[in-house]
């Protein structure tokens, strides 16, 4: 923790005074989605809920210089406002919510990134409220409009968080020290407090291609200090993930395709949830097809109510382990004004609820059945490059510079 603090406080203001002669500039994209979502079962009753929302309302600023040197992150996203009660989701779980994917905080990153050559290599460092090297991309940026039910397994997110990248050709080694609390409320900010309470690394490989291809390889691990209790009295977590994201030509079209797998332990090995996720898209033309297969472990929480679960989280007040496997299919057309991007889509989920070794929970009793179902009519509204992957902060100057 002590060297990578120091590497902070010593790279910002040398990458500073690098990119004096270079010209700053910055890009302000907004998105919306609203969303007609029919989903069951519902909690307590069976049955399906019908809701009209309006979901990940984001306004993202970025901010530094094509040559590289200091560079800003920040996105605001008023989830709390438009969603506080959750968006229906049946399987996604976290932040005290469960069959609902929880508001995200409205400084959702404000992060500050300093990037610098060193011999062969590049350094970068970042720090503020963000995301931590850990696992695949945020699903906001991703082609469905569900969150995954893993979403609390694969990503960690919305920390106090200090972090450095180094990149030498095809390789880049990330590693992060932040703290361990996840946020209670859509105010909430992290408790400085506890910043320094966990780690994180990240090795990402891309192996060169041909012009046009993209391949990346990633494998992480975190150890995260009482995740669920912010008073950092709860179970901590071991975490491991890995991936591999392709991008490229198809034909006439472009595709994207992501596999990944992680594994959460906590309390020493007392409780294991794993996850298999496999995704993919096509881009032919104004057409955006896209599928997502997913097997995941979740906890079964005592709940306080049909789509809430008791918070601080207790060891007893684990139930159960339940199995999701859910298929989404999906559909977009983009239509194009300037920078605006309209995209008009359905998307429907299909899937199954299965236990898991012992305990108390019963989904077949819970939910009146066993089989899960979504239906969403949407429109997004953005002007966001297509691309773009939040969090990924070694990729920040780049990413600004092209855009």
């Amino acid at each position: 923790m002590r060297w990578l603090g120091a590497a902070c406080a010593a790279l910002v203001p040398w990458a500073g005074a690098g990119a004096q002669s270079a010209r700053p500039s910055a890009r302000l994209d907004a998105s919306a989605v609203a969303v007609l979502t029919a989903a069951g079962p519902v909690p307590r009753g069976g049955g399906m809920a019908t809701e009209l929302r309006i979901v990940h309302p984001v306004l993202m600023l970025r901010a530094g210089t094509a040559a590289g040197g200091l560079g800003l992150v920040v996105t605001v996203n008023v989830d709390g406002w438009t969603i506080p009660n959750g968006e229906l989701a049946p399987g996604m779980w976290g932040e005290g919510f469960v069959d609902r994917r929880h508001p995200h905080t409205f400084a959702h990153e404000i992060m500050l990134v300093a990037r610098m050559p060193v011999g062969g290599s590049r350094v970068t460092v970042a720090a503020g409220k963000g995301f931590v090297p850990f696992g695949t991309d945020d699903p906001m940026g991703r082609p469905p409009l569900r969150y995954p039910v893993n979403h609390h397994l694969s990503q960690i997110l919305e920390r106090a968080v200090a972090m450095v990248a180094l990149e030498h050709g095809s390789l880049r080694v990330e590693g992060a020290v932040f703290g361990g609390d996840e946020p209670a409320t859509p105010r909430g900010w992290p408790k400085l407090d506890r910043f320094g309470d966990s780690w994180a690394a990240r090795v990402t490989v891309r192996p060169p291609l041909p012009t046009g291809a993209a391949l990346e390889l990633q494998g992480s691990h975190a150890r995260v200090h009482s995740p669920e209790h912010r008073d950092g009295t709860g179970l901590d977590q071991v975490k491991w993930s890995g991936s591999a994201r392709w991008t490229g030509p198809l034909g006439p079209a472009r595709a994207y395709a992501l596999a990944e797998w992680a594994r959460t332990s906590e309390g020493g090995g007392a409780f294991v949830y794993h996850t298999a996720l496999a995704e993919a898209a096509l881009e032919s033309g104004p057409h955006r097809p896209y599928l997502r297969i997913e097997s995941t472990e979740r906890p079964e929480e005592e709940r306080v109510a049909a789509y809430r679960t008791v918070r601080p989280l207790r060891d007893d007040a684990i139930l159960g382990v339940t199995r999701w496997t859910i298929v989404t299919l999906g559909y977009g057309l983009d239509l194009l004004s300037g920078r605006l991007r309209l995209r008009p889509f359905v998307e429907g989920s299909l899937g199954g609820i299965a236990t898991v070794g012992g305990g108390f929970f019963d989904p077949a009793v819970y939910y009146g059945g066993t089989t899960t179902r979504a239906a969403t009519l949407g429109l997004r509204v953005a002007t966001m490059p297509v691309g773009h992957r939040m969090g990924r902060y070694a990729d920040h100057m780049e990413q600004h510079a092209h855009h």
